[in-house]
């Protein structure tokens, strides 16, 4: 059985057992969280939700909250001599997915 999950305004599809990366969701490392915007369920009877499927949820336990590499925002203009330099690193998220609920 497999799942379509949105967070973090992307969409991914996880099984039980999986490992997946998203973007920060709040919480301790150990924390159990609950993906409630399922958006199709699969398997032996699939079903898509119109937009979500109504009472499935996806339960995940937090592994890491690290952070990416970093990547530089760079801006010129030339021959303007404008010039700017900017780093960002995305926090993120893994998650180890335990169980799939299909709800009612």
């Amino acid at each position: 059985m497999f799942a379509i999950v949105k967070t973090g305004g992307k969409q991914y599809r996880v099984g039980v057992g999986d490992q997946l990366t998203v973007e920060r969701i709040p919480g301790d490392v150990g924390a159990e969280v609950a993906l409630t915007e399922v958006l199709a369920l699969g398997g032996e009877s699939p079903r898509v939700g119109t937009p979500l499927v109504a009472g499935a949820s996806v339960r995940a336990k937090i592994v890491q909250q690290p952070r990416s590499s970093k990547i530089i925002v760079f801006k010129k203009k030339r021959r303007k001599n404008y010039r700017r330099k900017h780093g960002h690193r995305q926090e993120l998220t893994i998650l180890k997915i335990e169980e799939i609920s299909a709800g009612a």
